[in-house]
């Protein structure tokens, strides 16, 4: 992940250089969303992410899952970058690449972090009785 990241940043930014069109550069998170969301459709991407203590008490069913909703959310947000980036204003633009994208990335953690903690929780506590 972090060597295609930093791919992805050189080609990227080399070629937003190169031609100078603002529309390539409003276009450029939809290109590194969907490489993102392609990454994660790996069945185990997550998996070595994730806490020792939540390895061992969350199903690795809801890793997986948890994991292929990361990708549909990159993958949403790229596709919706695309539309937003080819027919809105560059301030209505500006405002979801910095605002609702980081916003919805936010959610999601956390509410990976809420549904992940919770098991952990239920797990500990059904062992200790």
């Amino acid at each position: 992940m972090q060597w295609s990241s930093l791919a992805l940043a050189m080609v990227l930014g080399g070629a937003a250089i190169l031609t100078r069109n603002p529309r390539f550069v409003m276009v450029k998170p939809s290109i590194v969303h969907l490489a993102i969301a392609a990454a994660m459709l790996r069945r185990s991407w997550m998996i070595r992410y994730v806490t020792p203590i939540a390895r061992q008490n969350v199903p690795e069913t809801t890793m997986v899952a948890a994991g292929y909703a990361w990708a549909m959310l990159m993958a949403a947000l790229g596709f919706a970058n695309l539309v937003i980036a080819m027919y809105f204003a560059f301030a209505t633009w500006a405002w979801f690449v910095g605002v609702a994208a980081v916003g919805a990335k936010l959610g999601a953690v956390a509410m990976q972090f809420a549904v992940f903690r919770t098991i952990v929780r239920r797990r500990l506590a059904q062992s200790a009785v």
